[in-house]
This record gives C-alpha cells, structure tokens and sequence, in this order.
C-alpha cells in the first residue's frame, strides 16, 4: 500500500516583495511606494569640550536672569502706566459738534468672533437725529463675558466709531453687571459740543463728516437746541454735565467695584 504524499511547503513571500504586508507596511500604506529615507540632520554634531556644555548654553537665558533684579508690580497698590495702543474698554465716539459716528451698520457685530457686540440700528428723523446720514445705533451692547480684546471690531469700524481705551479694569459680582449698554459705551462730551439728538450742520453731508471737515457746533444748531430743549445742560448758558452724570449706570456700578476693591487691596 502506497504511502500519502506530504503536501509541499508553500514558498515564502519574500518581505521586499511588492505584494507583501512587510513592503506595504514599510511603503506608509502605498502599495509599491519605496521606503521614506532615514532623516539626517543638516547642523553638524557637536563633539569634545562643545557637547559637554551644550546643555548649559541651552539654560543661557534662564542662568542669566536668576541673577537680574526681580522687577514685580505692587497692583493694585501701584498700578503701571500700559502701552499707548493697549486693548481696553471700548468707547463710541462722537463727532466734534456731538454727533454719534455709529451708524449702526452691525459690522462690528459680524466681525466679532466671540458673539460678544449686538446692534440695532435706528432711523434719524429731522426731530431725532443722531448721528450724520440716514441711521445711528440705536442699541449698542458689549458682552465683556465674551469679548477677548481682539480689535477685529475696530478694524471694521467704518467711520472710526469704535475704538479701545486703555482701562482694563473691568470686574462686577454679576453678570448682567458685564454687559455695557451704550450709554456706559458713548464717550463723554467735550466742552462746546451739544447733546444729541439735533440737526447736522448746515449744508454738510454724512461724507463732510467723515473727512473731519466739522469741527463744532454751529449757531443754527444751537438754536434748534433751545427750541427744543431749552433745558439742555450742554447749551453754552447751560450749567454743563459732570462727570458722573456722562456715565452710564453699568459703568457707574463697575467702576464703585473696581474703587471697592482696590480699597481692599490697599491702593494708594
């Protein structure tokens, strides 16, 4: 009786052969793609004396400043002056006759990547006119829960309406306490301007405006004032505003929390 035959033994894939796991794994997943070559550094390596210290010339910067005077602002005991373009509070301003520049156009609100402006515009009418052309921000809301200083809202700025302050001190108990209107927004009036709402110069455009060409109220405006609101402080026989009573309440409130605090922190 004849034996069984042994089955022959099947030949091995050769691991560079294209269709092997070991070519495919060493190709980065290609099939039939040639190995990546080993990386070589450029910067020659260094060798004796040079590769012991090399560590140390690493530590350079830290080893120097350990021994440099330690520089620490004493805040809020002595606050530091910032830098002239620091990214504080927001402010709207106002043109040199009293004006509002916001126009109510919302790009601020577009261009905030933080959701933290909203707008709504308003119609200027002959009696209520606020601001040069057809529209004004009639609401104005600024989230400083949300606001990361960026600038981006004031690079869209059309008519330089909104800019950044250098005050940073901006803290309250509540959240609500946070979100600055636009009357805690609106920059105080300066001595000579008027109290908006009231009709734009005689004969300008919302273009003369922008190119700065007003620069301040006029007779006809004031006397559309008087007409109108014979009371009006900002009139010249008017006894003024003070300061406290060109802050918004928000504003008010906060800056009571940033004094109380820094009374308890032993300011100067």
């Amino acid at each position: 009786m004849a034996e069984p035959q042994q089955p022959a033994p099947r030949p091995q894939a050769s691991p560079d052969a294209p269709g092997s796991q070991v070519a495919r794994t060493q190709a980065g997943g290609e099939v039939g793609a040639p190995a990546a070559p080993q990386y070589e550094s450029l910067i020659p390596r260094s060798t004796g004396l040079r590769a012991l210290l090399a560590p140390v010339g690493g530590f350079g910067v830290t080893l120097s400043n350990m021994f440099r005077k330690t520089v620490t602002e004493q805040y809020p005991r002595e606050t530091v002056p910032t830098k002239p373009r620091y990214h504080g509070r927001h402010q709207l301003n106002r043109y040199a006759d009293g004006l509002e520049k916001c126009i109510g156009c919302e790009l601020c609100a577009w261009a905030c990547p933080a959701d933290a402006i909203y707008v709504e515009a308003g119609d200027n009418t002959p009696d209520e006119q606020f601001s040069p052309g057809e529209r004004y921000g009639r609401v104005y809301q600024i989230n400083y829960l949300r606001c990361i200083f960026c600038g981006l809202c004031i690079e869209a700025c059309p008519t330089r309406a909104l800019t950044m302050t250098n005050d940073y001190e901006l803290a309250g108990p509540t959240r609500a306490g946070m979100i600055y209107e636009k009357q805690d927004l609106l920059a105080p009036l300066r001595d000579g301007m008027l109290a908006a709402p009231h009709p734009m110069v005689e004969g300008t455009t919302d273009t003369d405006y922008y190119r700065g060409e007003v620069t301040g109220p006029t007779d006809a405006q004031r006397d559309w004032v008087r007409e109108h609101r014979p009371d009006d402080p900002t009139l010249p026989e008017g006894a003024g505003l003070t300061p406290e009573e060109q802050v918004g309440p928000t504003a008010a409130a906060m800056a009571a929390n940033v004094a109380a605090a820094h009374r308890q922190g032993g300011a100067r």
